[in-house]
């Protein structure tokens, strides 16, 4: 042996070993290959604001396990790491550490803030990306994107001026959803809304020739100072009188009229309607149909502006909304004010109560971009993991808005608009424009002011990390890429987006699979989140359990489609499973160097455990790759685990250890090359073992198969991912190795239950079912003996129940096993009591099923029958149970 295995698995040096190596040997690194299938995936690019979550986690351990697994396969892997740039977050950031040195970026102008952003992201925008590589995760790091690098910029003025040039991307004044916080506009899908209590305001709007008044409902009634008409329906007989009649606007004196229009609902409210164009969208619609003026009363961080009495001049919102009433109230004009229901739009960054509000935007026409990408779902070019999400996305594009792209930041991509000083007419450029201006001859220009959404330069992330627009090689062979992994919080944001673009732009859906993750919540169901300080920090999850056993764990957790509940604490799981690893190889590797001389793996010294543990292998990688061509995640961990764990360390390593022992060698060979064989078809076994796991935990599986070949330089993330092979896989071996466990496993709980020390052996009796069970039972004695710690082992059909005994039934056959001066006559009665109500149960439970008529009716042939044999057989089991219960003294 090459050097001492530690007793104890230590993660955190292996850990940074390893992805060293990885990197320098630049075994991530993926070229076109025409010998090779492409498979491509490209990182959801966290904000560069950003740090590990266990979201994060999740999300990227499933991305490595496809990249890893594919790569293995024998495909050319390509997973694009990258970052966002985080228009409204980042400039938040950077501007809030400004505000400390009491500074603004006003006072450094825009070209200077800027400067100072691209700084902030020299020093601070990699974090999350160093976090992700303790991870393990397995991206062609020379690849690295970030939405602003001056490839990806190209891409999306590019991008705007083609929109603009088809006709897809206008400007103009319409309402926009707008944070008073961030001062900027957002769009629909960037609007959460909460349901919150709040109030109806009934108002009273007097008629200017003094005849009466109409009372309209409002929930924001600070608005009213920018009110322009009152709007009734035409078929509503109270107010048809009134249509075209003036009214006198309370606290501001502007004449306003009583209109008529089909949008006003007769059961809201009153039926009549206050008209505030410039504050709500509705009203915006309305005025547009009647040439309606559209006053705005409110600035841009929601105070009332100079448009509005001087009383109000400068109020917040609330405050405004509080002074309105009162002013209202004390002149006589309000009727009533009940409470209501609000479902109150809010910014989806700060929170902030979102204001409709009337500006100059630039918007994209989405319903022609949407509807290809609805048919690139329906017709399965792109297929959805769970697919129940399908729903949420066709509803979605069916009622899709126009997407307003315009931002009022500083930090983000630049509107490639330009205005000519003399006349204002402007030029859409992907470059500053060298023409004189077309209208007036102006040669003088400045660009427009904002900047472009966030998602406007990441809905292009498919094709963008290529080269595009340039027709590269890469581009040409990893697009369309093959699998997306996100958050299903985003599929408007960002995967409906991508599908348009990509489809527009490449003509070509931009990938084939989307799987959404869970959402990870606490141990009370709730959201992880800062707020709530619910989260656990990964990087500390890591230095206590290490990277592959969270990375285990939190895959073990994760259903496709349902949440996770987690705790740091579950890693448990993940860190014993890396330690019964770790063990098992360590005594084989021990054993392997005892040996005087050495020898290959040969199958022409396979006993029953070598074929049965072949077979479950190959067993296990068919359902293993089944599982992950299908997306179950979650099913491919406890498919390995329970191979790994149960099969090979519970219970072949076992076997191993007492074949070890035996004083003979196999026919034609000496005990030392026996033994040496045998510890070399175990390591085979191990070595695809360990293949078949490298995928979710890279780091202990590269450290034990650096150490199985210690002559070999090949990384196991480069070798072959193992194939099953249908005729290694021996059904009829399986279930007797299931009646060989079954033996072993209800002697060791008579065992336990009788509190026979553990090293003491027992005596033990078997009355077999028949002539297979007593072939089977006799040919693994041996084993039996080591692994029951039996001491006299008796098998065939006359043997006499011991005295003094615990008895048990498998399939049929009776187990004793003898307990002279150890049991408890009354705890051994009170087992086989509970023993024999359960097996009561079963068989009620069958038998219910087999009278029911849709059981019957529905159910396959096949389980039919399945159910009818299995209750012959509890039958069998409960008839030697109540024997045993009667014979015990």
């Amino acid at each position: 042996m090459n050097r001492e295995i530690p007793k104890t698995y230590s993660p955190s040096e292996i850990e940074e070993k390893w992805y060293k190596y990885w990197l320098d040997n630049k075994l991530f690194e993926a070229r076109p290959n025409i010998e090779k299938k492409p498979y491509t995936v490209v990182i959801p690019p966290p904000n560069i604001t950003g740090i590990l979550t266990m979201g994060h986690v999740l999300n990227n351990s499933i991305q490595d396990v496809f990249v890893r697994w594919r790569r293995m396969k024998g495909c050319e892997a390509c997973w694009v790491p990258g970052t966002d740039h985080a228009g409204i977050a980042t400039q938040n950031v950077v501007e809030k550490s400004l505000a400390k040195e009491g500074k603004d970026r006003h006072s450094l102008g825009r070209e200077e803030f800027v400067d100072l952003v691209w700084k902030w992201r020299e020093e601070y925008g990699g974090t999350i990306i160093r976090q992700l590589k303790k991870l393990g995760v397995s991206c062609d790091w020379t690849r690295e994107r970030f939405t602003m690098d001056e490839g990806l910029s190209h891409a999306v003025r590019e991008v705007f001026v083609r929109l603009y040039e088809k006709g897809l991307i206008y400007r103009g004044k319409y309402i926009v959803n707008w944070c008073p916080k961030d001062h900027t506009a957002i769009s629909d899908d960037e609007v959460e809304y909460q349901e919150k209590n709040g109030k109806l305001y009934y108002l009273r709007y007097p008629l200017e020739d003094g005849s009466g008044h109409v009372v309209v409902a409002t929930t924001r009634p600070e608005t009213m100072l920018g009110d322009v008409a009152v709007a009734v329906n035409p078929s509503d007989e109270r107010y048809k009188s009134l249509v075209g009649k003036n009214l006198v606007l309370p606290l501001v004196g502007r004449k306003m009229k009583v209109i008529a229009d089909d949008y006003v609902d007769k059961e809201f409210g009153t039926g009549a309607v206050k008209i505030t164009p410039a504050h709500d969208p509705n009203d915006f619609r309305i005025a547009e149909r009647h040439d309606l003026e559209k006053v705005i009363v409110l600035d841009i961080s929601g105070k009332v502006n100079e448009n509005a009495p001087e009383k109000y001049r400068g109020l917040d919102r609330f405050k405004a909304r509080k002074q309105v009433i009162e002013d209202l109230e004390a002149l006589g004009f309000v009727e009533k004010i009940d409470d209501y229901k609000l479902s109150v739009g809010e910014c989806y960054r700060c929170h902030t109560v979102i204001e409709p509000y009337l500006s100059d935007q630039w918007f994209v026409k989405m319903k022609p971009l949407a509807e290809p990408a609805l048919q690139a779902v329906r017709n399965g070019r792109i297929h959805f993991y769970p697919e129940r999400w399908v729903k949420t996305y066709e509803h979605w594009m069916e009622n899709i808005r126009d997407w307003c792209i315009s931002r009022q930041l500083w930090w983000g991509h630049r509107i490639p608009v330009w205005y000519c000083e003399k006349c204002n007419e402007y030029v859409v450029s992907t470059t500053h424009p060298g023409e004189p201006c077309r209208k007036c001859g102006g040669k003088v220009y400045r660009q427009d002011e904002d900047v472009l959404d966030t998602w406007f330069s990441s809905w292009l992330w498919p094709f963008s990390v290529f080269g595009w627009p340039e027709k590269t090689g890469d581009l040409k062979y990893f697009y369309p890429t093959d699998t997306l992994v996100t958050a299903p919080d985003i599929i408007f944001f960002w995967v409906a987006r991508m599908v348009m673009s990509g489809i527009e732009f490449m003509g070509d859906v931009p990938f084939k699979d989307v799987y959404f993750t869970s959402v990870i919540r606490d141990m009370k169901g709730r959201k992880m989140s800062k707020s709530l300080g619910n989260s656990p920090d990964p990087l500390d999850v890591i230095a206590e359990y290490g990277a592959d056993a969270l990375r285990f764990t939190i895959l073990y957790l994760a259903p496709l489609g349902q949440d996770v509940l987690f705790e740091s604490s579950k890693c448990e799981m993940g860190r014993n499973f890396a330690n019964k690893i770790w063990n098992a190889g360590r005594f084989l590797l021990m054993n392997r160097e005892k040996q005087s001389v050495s020898a290959a793996p040969d199958m022409s010294v396979f006993d029953f455990a070598d074929r049965w543990i072949v077979s479950r292998l190959h067993h296990t990688i068919r359902d293993l790759n089944a599982a992950l061509d299908n997306f179950r995640i979650n099913d491919a961990a406890k498919i390995i685990y329970d191979f790994f764990w149960h099969d090979y360390c519970d219970w072949y390593v076992e076997m191993v250890k007492e074949r070890l022992d035996q004083p003979e060698g196999a026919p034609g060979k000496t005990v030392e090359m026996t033994r040496a064989i045998i510890i070399s078809n175990a390591i085979a076994t191990f070595e695809a073992a360990l293949k078949m796991l490298h995928p979710f935990m890279p780091f202990i599986t590269e450290e034990m198969y650096s150490l199985v070949n210690p002559a070999r330089t090949e990384s196991i993330a480069v070798t072959e991912f193992p194939e099953s092979e249908p005729r290694f896989i021996k059904e009829r071996i399986e279930v007797e190795m299931d009646l060989v466990q079954e033996a072993i496993t209800s002697v060791r709980a008579m065992r336990k239950e009788a509190s026979v020390p553990p090293g003491q052996l027992v005596d033990v009796v078997v009355k077999p079912k028949d002539e297979t069970t007593l072939e089977i039972l006799s040919t693994n004695e041996a084993y039996f003996r080591r692994l029951a710690k039996v001491g006299a082992l008796s098998i065939g059909y006359d043997l006499h129940k011991p005295t003094t005994s615990a008895s048990a039934v498998v399939r049929g056959t009776e187990i004793f096993v003898s307990l002279e001066g150890l049991i408890n006559v009354e705890a051994e009665r009170a087992r086989l009591e509970k023993e024999i109500a359960r097996v009561k149960g079963v068989i009620a439970g069958i038998e219910a099923k087999l009278k029911n008529e849709q059981f019957i009716q529905r159910a396959p042939a096949q389980v039919i029958e399945k159910e009818k044999t299995k209750i012959e057989s509890m039958r069998l089991n409960l008839s030697k149970l109540e024997e045993n219960y009667q014979s015990i003294k």
